[in-house]
């Protein structure tokens, strides 16, 4: 059986949560709300010290436990059982996150843990740093309608410009995975499938995770009840049935201007997804040049971070990569455990 953890990537609004829930519905994985931890305690590393160091992994445990910034209460974890184990566990940065992820699993007893976030497909490079033998399942979702439900979202505040160049990252992002990582790692679906044909696409999905099938993942309500905030509105679909309602709602979501920008901008990604153009008129110049201008400026942004990470990377305390599976312990050279031979009496 394996133990291997699990992350689901995409770009935000193309149902992530929605696969969180069918995984979380399996009976091996479990698969937490969003927690908001993992990448500033990556980002932040080398805040925390030598990790090998107890204290310093006390430290660590104490912030992804009690800080305000963090959801770990969403895990519905005990706090000083948690920072105990960390303490206790291997001294590595994702060791001790693992860990919060580990015992989430364990409250459902099952054998394996998974996070979601969609900015996660942007991420993968720090992900497999601190857990070197994940798996990533990627969902993609039309562009227009991840661009018209951004658009619908509270808490998202940027305009149309920012949303098409959001989805074009994801896929962009994507690509660049499927090229340099191997076929036991990364994994794609689409929304439109899996809604359209759940088993058929989760059977596809379970063969990837080298997991048996399960026909609780076809209908994941009851996972949402323990696995969605109530506070998230914006999720009550997945309290429902699988649908198909909302594929194409973009034709009636998105402004002429809209869907033009989209199909000029993100045309030969959508094509290649498998989505059909309308045909729409191109957009105005002035549109064409804001998109560009804010798909540059966040392209710009990415490029500081990384070679900030970089630089980061060549000062880090402590090891990063988690041991806490037998998969992550190989790969990092760790010599396995033997069981002691006694000799009959």
């Amino acid at each position: 059986m394996s133990d291997r953890p699990v992350f689901v990537i995409g770009c935000p609004r193309s149902g992530t949560t929605m696969l969180q829930l069918m995984l979380h519905s399996h009976p091996h994985m479990a698969v937490p709300p969003e927690t908001r931890f993992l990448v500033p305690a990556y980002y932040r590393r080398r805040t925390w010290g030598d990790l090998r160091i107890d204290q310093r992994r006390h430290a660590l445990a104490q912030w992804i436990a009690t800080d305000r910034s963090t959801k770990f209460r969403e895990l519905k974890i005990d706090k000083d059982e948690f920072v105990r184990q960390a303490v206790e566990g291997p001294g590595s940065l994702g060791s001790v996150i693992g860990t919060a992820f580990r015992m989430y699993a364990d409250r459902f007893d099952k054998a394996r843990w998974g996070d979601k976030r969609p900015s996660y497909v942007k991420q993968v490079d720090l992900l497999l740093r601190l857990f070197p033998d994940a798996q990533f399942v990627h969902l993609i979702r039309d562009g227009r309608d991840c661009v018209a439900s951004l658009k619908e979202m509270p808490w998202y505040t940027l305009d149309s410009f920012h949303a098409v160049s959001t989805w074009a990252e994801a896929i962009d992002a994507g690509g660049r995975l499927k090229r340099t990582l191997d076929a036991e790692t990364y994994f794609e679906l689409r929304y439109e499938d899996l809604t359209d044909d759940p088993m058929t696409e989760l059977k596809k999905l379970c063969h990837f995770l080298d997991e048996e099938f399960s026909p609780s993942m076809i209908s994941p309500r009851e996972a949402a009840s323990m696995a969605v905030p109530q506070h998230k509105v914006w999720h009550s679909n997945t309290h429902r049935e699988v649908t198909r309602s909302r594929v194409g709602s973009w034709a009636n979501r998105l402004d002429d201007w809209e869907i033009a920008l989209c199909e000029h901008m993100l045309g030969d990604r959508l094509e290649s997804m498998g989505y059909e153009l309308t045909g729409a008129p191109k957009p105005t110049k002035e549109h064409v040049i804001a998109c560009q201008k804010t798909m540059q400026k966040r392209k710009a942004s990415r490029m500081r971070k990384s070679m900030r990470d970089r630089l980061n990377r060549l000062r880090e305390p402590s090891p990063v990569g988690a041991l806490l599976t037998t998969r992550q312990r190989s790969l990092a050279g760790v010599p396995q455990q033997r069981k002691e031979l006694t000799e009959p009496v």
